[in-house]
């Protein structure tokens, strides 16, 4: 019996743990006027707070909304939530909607992009101040961009069936999660062909920015063969990232690398300093400003207390879920994803955690696996493509076939312990895409978009109106309702409040802030 057999026989012996396993939503979404151009009104105050209200928040710009789930036992329960935060988001936004496509609609001047503002208190300026960083940084148009993330834990028990050792539970955990993390970066690119929805970009939003797109009509600009322009170079990126090699080995030098980045000075970022004009620009002057600015496809995370800075938690107790940042919005979908992508991610992630996970060479590096990763990104459709694995070609149809053969166990395992065969249903319609590309969300966006003769802002926005209306006009029980408009009100009471309790300077808080982080 091969390894991984044997681990499917131990999972298969304790079924119900696949019951518990959990999972949460971060939905991105741009407000945007009835014509498709970028909102600039402060966000809607019947969302409540964005720094406080739990649900509903902004990312980066005032306008990219963020819409959270809790996390859920089931893909149901899940969709169920974000679909209701989606119904009371539609009836609050008054002459607006959320695009729903992950590059942006038509934006305003870069002047005149609004950063996202999160009130006086020194916890709302930290985050303010972060992302006008990110505006130097990278630009705001950059801020404007949307995905989707997807979280995802598995039971503890289960890193002892797949005989994953430490010397603590909180070893044994993060281990596991790492060797999950590994399998994701070798097998990702599986994910943007299938998922990826962002093969075209408005004219406006490339700008002045050197790049290799052709031309689709007058407004939009394209990859012929692209799945997502949203991650590729278009994206986050910059010399300052593209140096950093962060690595999934093990924790410490993870770690490491990242402690490094967030207090290593970047020469570009000095010369601006931290202040303009008595004002601060950002929030420091080095590689990362804070861990959060690193831009991955994949992240292990760790809940945080008040205060805290992400890379300690993860130092002091290490990882206790991941999340997935690669996936684009589904532009057909109302709440940007389907049942059936969920299923899938669930037995492609249940698949790399369990699947045996060697260390990368060169000191964590990946290259061949980055490099596969922008492949598909920017030519994933072509005919014939192919791939690098273990030294050798292999084409991408060659190579998907084989990795749904190898998953299909996994989703029939989620099946047998949900009583259904919807894991199953979903692996043979990825596995049609891998067949025809020409089922891929990115080839279907760019056929419609010829179809009914539009550019990408148009299409975009002929289906975000469409899903606003049928979202704002679905059902919604007042109790529900009534309950959205409490944790409204709550989150801006809670705001007021923290307001009014600082005591110190803004400047002692960042020190303190800066202080909290340490040396692993």
């Amino acid at each position: 019996m091969t390894s991984s057999s044997l681990r499917l026989a131990r999972i298969r012996q304790d079924l119900d743990l696949l019951s518990r396993l959990q999972r949460g939503i971060e939905k991105e979404g741009l407000r945007v006027d009835a014509q498709g151009r970028l909102a600039l009104t402060p966000h809607p105050p019947a969302l409540g707070a964005a720094l406080t209200n739990s649900r509903i928040t902004t990312d980066y710009s005032e306008a990219l909304l963020e819409l959270i789930t809790g996390t859920h036992s089931s893909v149901e329960s899940l969709l169920q939530e974000l679909e209701e935060t989606h119904r009371y988001v539609a009836r609050r936004l008054e002459g607006e909607l959320i695009w729903n496509q992950s590059m942006p609609a038509e934006l305003p001047p870069e002047a005149d992009i609004p950063i996202g503002w999160y009130g006086t208190s020194n916890s709302g300026m930290l985050k303010h101040v972060y992302r006008r960083g990110l505006a130097y940084r990278y630009g705001k148009r950059m801020q404007c961009i949307a995905g989707l993330h997807y979280n995802f834990s598995v039971p503890d028990r289960l890193w002892d069936l797949i005989g994953i050792e430490g010397i603590s539970l909180e070893h044994q955990r993060s281990k596991g999660y790492l060797a999950l993390i590994r399998n994701f970066t070798r097998y990702s690119w599986l994910l943007m062909y299938l998922f990826g929805a962002s093969p075209a970009v408005s004219r406006s939003f490339v700008g002045d920015i050197p790049h290799r797109l052709q031309e689709f009509d007058a407004d939009t600009l394209y990859l012929p063969w692209a799945t997502s322009l949203r991650m590729s170079d278009l994206g986050y990126q910059n010399k300052a990232q593209s140096d950093l090699q962060l690595c999934y080995n093990d924790l410490e030098t993870f770690l490491q690398r990242m402690y490094t980045a967030v207090t290593t000075p970047w020469p570009a970022y000095e010369r601006l300093g931290t202040h303009q004009d008595g004002e601060w620009i950002q929030l420091n002057t080095n590689v990362l400003q804070i861990e959060n600015e690193y831009y991955s496809s994949i992240r292990p995370k760790r809940g945080t207390n008040r205060g805290e800075r992400p890379a300690t938690a993860l130092a002091e107790r290490g990882v206790e879920y991941i999340e997935v940042r690669c996936l684009d919005i589904d532009p057909w979908s109302p709440v940007g994803i389907r049942a059936e992508t969920a299923r899938f991610l669930d037995a492609f992630l249940l698949f790399c955690a369990a699947e045996e996970s060697p260390f990368f060479p060169d000191n964590g590096h990946c290259p061949v696996s980055k490099g596969n990763f922008s492949t598909v990104v920017r030519e994933g459709r072509k005919p014939g493509l192919v791939l690098k694995r273990d030294g050798e070609d292999i084409s991408l149809r060659e190579w998907g076939e084989e990795l749904i053969d190898r998953i299909r166990p996994y989703a029939e395992l989620l099946d047998d312990a949900a009583g259904h065969k919807r894991h199953a249903l979903a692996l043979d319609q990825q596995l049609q895409k891998v067949r025809d590309t020409e089922l891929t969300p990115s080839a279907r966006v760019l056929h419609a978009m010829r179809e009914h003769n539009l550019g990408m802002h148009d299409h975009a926005l002929m289906l975000s109106r469409q899903h606003h209306d049928t979202l704002a006009q679905g059902p919604m029980e007042p109790e529900l309702l009534q309950r959205y408009e409490d944790e409204a009100l709550a989150s801006i009471a809670e705001q007021r409040a923290i307001e009014e309790a600082d005591t110190e300077s803004f400047d002692e808080y960042v020190a303190r802030f800066h202080a909290a982080l340490r040396a692993p």
